[in-house]
């Protein structure tokens, strides 16, 4: 169970509370001084940090057969920690649009209910192109928002559409295979 997925995993979890506090505690004792600008930059460094150990966990785990029940739980607790952290963090300095990241994070949360209700039933569906372009969408987004760079509330609202469009495929394959 304590393998480098695993471990690259966990390290995701603990990232996102860190890049959580560099956007939302901007005033606080502690980062009172720092320039706002740098902030978003350790935010935005952390966030691509958590990201990269992304992509290498599932990696790793398919490559060296390291998969483990830890890591698929772990994994996607981690994606959504992530990506729940940064989309809060954003909405709290004004960055980020609220209703864009309530449909998010509710497709998010239905998601999950749904892959938990599926694993009861024994059935397992694996993350399709679509879903793996909702999550690069979604980071992007989140990047250019967290650099406060032009065009990012627009792949935000990207972001949104394909995030939505994903989550009604995981309904169909769902109801197709019920």
């Amino acid at each position: 169970m304590l393998n480098l997925p695993n471990i690259l995993a966990f390290t995701r979890v603990l990232m996102a509370p860190v890049m959580y506090f560099f956007l939302v505690d901007r005033s606080s004792g502690f980062l009172h001084g720092i320039h706002s600008s740098w902030l978003d930059y350790f935010a935005a460094l952390l966030f691509v940090l958590a990201s990269v150990t992304d992509f290498f966990d599932g990696f790793i785990a398919r490559r060296w057969n390291q998969m483990t029940k830890l890591g698929a739980i772990l994994d996607p607790l981690a994606d959504k920690m992530l990506v729940l952290a940064a989309f809060l963090g954003l909405m709290y300095i004004d960055r980020a649009n609220p209703w864009a990241i309530f449909l998010i994070l509710t497709r998010e949360f239905f998601i999950t209910g749904l892959r938990v209700l599926m694993a009861s039933e024994g059935k397992n569906i694996k993350a399709s192109f679509i879903g793996k372009t909702k999550t690069v969408a979604q980071m992007f987004a989140i990047g250019f928002l967290m650099m406060n760079w032009s065009f990012g509330s627009l792949l935000l609202w990207f972001a949104v559409v394909i995030t939505l469009y994903s989550g009604f495929e995981y309904i169909y394959t769902y109801i197709k295979e019920s």
